[in-house]
């Protein structure tokens, strides 16, 4: 079971590096650090999928941890 779960979290965590790496850049607080932005857009299409994968991975993430604390 230990095999198990620690070969899960190693896969979600390249997943979740990946999936933070390929993010737009420029997003964010970049405009209160000096870039542009002055603008509110919506998330649309891939960029709104990509987001809430890297939610789901970082949850999956943080479960997986946990539970290795149990086995």
């Amino acid at each position: 079971m230990k095999t198990i779960l620690l070969t899960l979290h190693v896969i979600v965590s390249i997943l979740l590096v990946f999936s933070i790496l390929i993010q737009q850049r420029g997003a964010g607080l970049s405009s209160t650090f000096g870039g542009t932005g002055n603008f509110y857009a919506t998330r649309r299409g891939a960029e709104k999928v990509l987001i809430t994968a890297t939610v789901v991975m970082i949850f999956l993430f943080v479960a997986l941890s946990v539970a290795m604390l149990f086995v």
